[in-house]
């Protein structure tokens, strides 16, 4: 897990999310395009294009010719280069269909949202493998997260924080929009978290168990976020 910042406290960290988007209109628009084209890639068993040129071509519009070029002189794409902890979330005919995510920074942003998108298509345990039938109408939405930081149960804050609650080799995460989606409270989110973790619904007042949160900037295809 990524160590957290040591310069900003829970509520400053939540402040700077609410304020400072960190991604464009364009650079959202690659990503969630990343997305659908590493299921629908995964689907046809082909091997992953080049990502950075093939959102120039195919999402930016452009020649193959100068698909390379126009990609490194545009300086957004550091950001998409950048390693980020990211969540991929599948949504079929308004009905959830797939979450998997990284927490901890371990890919470049692009990588890990292709990975994470097959990752939610057909490794997900609690569904079916996404169909050929299905693909094409999935809706995604891509939460990309800060890095973890220590936080107190007070301060938790419905529809900002997301929470990750550790205790043994236990562990659970819920993402900042699941609260606000089933209309919890803050100690029914803590309580929410860990029945995620496989502990007791009162587990978070535990002096062994470990309280962490993040912010996540949310984006995606419009009907996903409703």
């Amino acid at each position: 897990m990524s160590k957290p910042s040591e310069n900003l406290t829970a509520s400053e960290d939540a402040e700077s999310s609410r304020q400072t988007p960190k991604f464009s209109p364009e650079q959202r628009r690659v990503l969630l395009a990343i997305a659908h084209e590493a299921i629908m890639t995964k689907l046809a068993e082909k091997p992953f294009p080049d990502w950075r040129r093939w959102s120039a071509v195919a999402v930016l519009g452009g020649s193959e010719s100068d698909a390379a070029s126009r990609l490194h002189a545009q300086a957004w794409w550091a950001a998409l280069e950048a390693p980020c902890g990211v969540f991929t979330t599948l949504y079929w005919r308004g009905e959830l269909r797939g979450c998997v995510g990284y927490v901890a920074a371990v890919r470049p942003l692009f990588q890990a949202v292709a990975e994470t998108a097959c990752a939610a298509a057909f490794e997900d345990s609690r569904f079916w493998p996404v169909t050929a039938v299905e693909a094409p109408e999935l809706k995604i939405s891509l939460s990309v997260l800060s890095e973890t930081f220590p936080i107190e149960a007070a301060q938790v804050e419905v529809g900002c924080h997301g929470l990750v609650i550790s205790d043994g080799v236990r562990r659970g995460l819920l993402l900042p929009q699941v609260p606000v989606e089933h209309g919890w409270d803050r100690v029914t989110f803590l309580e929410q978290t860990c029945r995620k973790a496989g502990l007791p619904l009162d587990a978070w007042k535990r002096r062994s168990a470990t309280l962490e949160a993040f912010v996540a900037e949310v984006f995606g295809d419009a009907e996903a976020l409703g």
